[in-house]
């Protein structure tokens, strides 16, 4: 038995949504200071919506699987339903993560996040201080 999933092995060899966008609406930058993982998300958001997503992660496979797994998620959506996604989410997305392996979710939970309120912050747009409260005093990559 595999200790990753088919979905969590075909994120990591064949991840979507690789790169950068240039002049992105928003960008969010985590890490995780234990493992080393570093995950960068940047949006493209047209009238609300997430038009196009991309990503740079350094790290383990679970990570790159993740953030793969997590711009899929958001590719299209409303800011509002992309706000709603939670590290929970994005691991059942890839039918399970190992325990020890679930702080990768959490770091694609926290980009998108981060990115979010980095394009608020950068138009103006008022926003809810509790939505964002763990990730806009968390650690600094």
């Amino acid at each position: 038995m595999s200790l990753y999933s088919e979905k969590v092995m075909d994120h990591f060899l064949n991840p979507r949504n690789v790169g950068i966008i240039e002049n992105a609406d928003g960008i969010g930058e985590v890490g995780n200071a234990k493992c080393g993982d570093i995950m960068k998300i940047y949006l493209k958001i047209d009238d609300d919506i997430i038009s196009d997503v991309k990503f740079e992660t350094y790290g383990c496979g679970s990570a790159i699987a993740s953030s793969s797994m997590a711009t899929e998620l958001i590719k299209g959506k409303p800011i509002s339903e992309a706000l709603e996604i939670t590290n929970k989410a994005v691991a059942e997305a890839l039918d399970g993560l190992p325990a020890y392996k679930m702080h990768c979710s959490v770091l694609a939970e926290e980009a998108i996040k981060r990115a979010i309120l980095d394009y608020y912050k950068k138009n103006g747009v008022p926003y809810d201080e509790e939505t964002f409260a763990n990730v806009e005093n968390g650690d600094e990559v």
